[in-house]
């Protein structure tokens, strides 16, 4: 595949990654994921999102995970994470040795959360889902503080 710096016109997403790359601002190399639920087959929108997520790592030298966001269990199956895995080496990508499971750190990120609580950068909603409702506003009007 061609680099984009031979094309004289680049889409934005491109035109990004090479002006973050030449100023350093994220780093030297490109890192990019693909995460999909493994609650049902994939459609043409995810065989887009791996095209692009997949073949921006590739263009630019950088790497991909494959990574399932796993994190309603009442609706996923691991029949579904090996199917997609297979639709992702169908279109001609891997992942080597970058496969995660969000749920990997369910303990990790509620210890994130409780050290925000704690510090005060974050805090528990208590509302009902009624309460929610009436304080949340609308498109025309905001909502209540």
């Amino acid at each position: 595949m061609s680099s984009p710096d031979q094309h004289s016109s680049i889409d934005f997403i491109r035109a990004k990654v090479t002006a973050d790359l030449k100023s350093q601002t994220s780093g030297k190399q490109v890192h990019t994921r693909f995460p999909p639920e493994p609650n049902g087959h994939l459609h043409i929108g995810h065989a887009k999102s791996i095209c692009l997520n997949f073949g921006i790592g590739q263009e630019f030298g950088g790497l991909c995970n494959l990574r399932f966001d796993d994190t309603n269990p009442t609706k996923e199956n691991m029949d579904y994470v090996s199917s997609i895995q297979e639709d992702v080496r169908w279109l001609g990508f891997d992942w080597d040795d970058r496969l995660f499971f969000a749920s990997d750190y369910f303990e990790q990120l509620y210890q994130f959360a409780v050290r925000l609580i704690q510090t005060g950068h974050a805090y528990v909603d208590s509302l009902t889902a009624e309460e929610i409702r009436v304080f949340r506003g609308t498109l025309t009007e905001p909502g209540k503080d």
